[in-house]
């Protein structure tokens, strides 16, 4: 049991793994074990869950800095990027990061219609950023915690480029201001501590997408809307929204709250300062990110074995320092690798 930030969450010692499952506070599991308890004896309703969608879809929108009425639903980040690569115009160049998370990248790549996208090294993204129609580029590299050049971006969309941002592995921990950006989508169950099955993308009122996956969900009044047409969608970005997992909404509502409500300054400062200090000891120097990724072939054996959960990932380790990590662990994991 570990106390950070005002949660308490029941997560092991050498737990540095957050970057694939968050471990979520006490609240959040307790929450979503009531809903579940509901659901075992018959006595929730589906109307029940209208409050936690809307305020997950709330406080995602003020982690990233724009207003719940930019805020569209869905169970997964690649279906939401995927509106945006199908209202690619045919013959469009597009730009992604080399080794970008394939839920970004993908959506685009199938596109067809002479759609081009290019790989370019993530520090020449920005620069290059003017000479592509679309750029499409985690905040946070998955890979490794390289981090966006955003202001390179934002000056980039200034001139006409359209600019989609994943922010799966940085909503929760480093504080976000990114209603300039076209589309902005992320996961819930990393940094955001909720059950996987849920994800957001807020969007620019002047960014036309097709809900291709239109349903009663999406509709002004979705109670009223179950049957027949014509389709009255919502005038907002809840147009775009796909029916949720409810028990996935539940905790988010839960630890999204929470977390919109931290100083993510403060929080940016406490993972980012342990992930230095752990690549401080192996001789890196500082990248202020959360994530760190070690080359090492047997760093995730050496890892296991003295107990750090972390994730084996191009050819070494990947090690994520979360709002419950601690110094400790920054001591353990060096103590397995030097």
């Amino acid at each position: 049991m570990r106390e950070a930030f005002g949660r308490i969450f029941d997560v092991p010692d050498g737990y540095l793994n957050t970057a694939s499952v968050g471990v979520p506070p006490r609240e959040t599991a307790d929450a979503v074990d009531r809903a579940l308890d509901a659901w075992r004896h018959g006595t929730g309703r589906a109307t029940d869950f209208d409050g936690v969608v809307a305020g997950a879809r709330a406080s995602f929108g003020r982690l990233v800095g724009v207003g719940a009425d930019r805020v569209a639903v869905a169970g997964s980040v690649s279906p939401l990027v995927g509106l945006v690569a199908a209202a690619t115009p045919d013959g469009a160049q597009v730009l992604v990061a080399e080794g970008e998370f394939s839920s970004v990248s993908y959506p685009f790549a199938v596109q067809g219609r002479g759609i081009t996208v290019t790989e370019v090294p993530l520090e020449e993204l920005g620069e290059r950023a003017p000479e592509a129609d679309v750029v499409a580029v985690s905040v946070v590299q998955s890979l490794d915690g390289r981090l966006a050049d955003l202001d390179a971006l934002r000056a980039a969309r200034a001139s006409g480029t359209r600019v989609l941002l994943d922010v799966t592995q940085a909503a929760g921990w480093m504080p976000l201001d990114l209603g300039w950006a076209d589309a902005v989508a992320g996961a819930c169950y990393k940094w955001l501590f909720a059950p996987r099955g849920a994800a957001w993308m807020a969007v620019r009122p002047e960014l036309e997408l097709v809900p291709h996956a239109a349903n009663w969900y999406a509709a002004e009044d979705p109670w009223s809307s179950t049957t027949g047409l014509p389709p009255k969608l919502a005038a907002e970005a809840r147009g775009l929204d796909t029916s949720p997992a409810w028990y996935c909404h539940v905790g988010a509502a839960e630890s999204l709250g929470w977390l919109a409500g931290l100083d993510l300054v403060a929080v940016r400062a406490h993972c980012a300062g342990l992930a230095d200090r752990f690549r401080a000891g192996l001789g890196l120097p500082p990248a202020g990110s959360a994530i760190v990724h070690i080359g090492l072939p047997d760093a995730a054996r050496r890892l296991a074995g003295a107990g750090i959960v972390a994730t084996a990932r191009g050819g070494g380790a990947r090690l994520s320092f979360g709002l419950y990590s601690t110094d400790a662990d920054v001591e353990r994991a060096l103590a397995a690798l030097t």
